[in-house]
């Protein structure tokens, strides 16, 4: 796969509060060279790191006891600077309709069903990190530009 970037290059934040996902993730990533990925279980801890870690990638389990995924996106919301791009790809078990559109709504851009599947896991990680790169480099090249803002989906009564 040709990659946008040096895979050492890119921070990855990973909130899930069962070890074994987050081990599973990190495990898959680091087979594409991604090491740079904190893990985190404790998603009030993560948030306290996340201005100091600045991910290039959030991946995020939505139902967590106390915080949940949704009140992450919630203060994700506030601290993502209006003029960046923060992919966050959203890793749960919960497939239903509303809980995607609340988190796209939320600022979430992917999501992957658990069980994952490590191909399409990957293909989507490394397909954000590109579109993160990309935008970055726009920015660069473009700096007094306003910024583009993907906007949620709205999708309607749409099956």
């Amino acid at each position: 796969m040709n990659h946008p970037a040096p895979a050492d290059d890119f921070r990855i934040l990973v909130i899930d509060d069962q070890p074994a996902n987050l081990e599973l993730v990190e495990q898959l990533l680091a087979r594409e060279g991604l090491h740079n990925v904190l893990c985190c279980t404790d998603p009030a801890q993560a948030l306290a790191l996340f201005s100091s870690f600045e991910p290039d990638l959030l991946i995020l389990d939505l139902h967590m006891p106390g915080l949940d995924g949704f009140a992450v996106l919630e203060q994700l919301q506030r601290r993502i600077p209006a003029d960046d791009y923060l992919p966050i790809l959203v890793l749960t078990a919960d497939a239903t309709r509303e809980a995607r559109l609340r988190a796209l709504a939320l600022g979430a851009r992917d999501f992957i069903s658990k069980p994952l599947d490590a191909i399409e896991t990957l293909l989507r990680v490394w397909n954000l990190l590109e579109t993160r790169a990309l935008y970055r480099q726009l920015r660069r090249l473009q700096p007094h530009q306003p910024p583009l803002r993907a906007r949620p989906v709205a999708l309607g009564n749409s099956s």
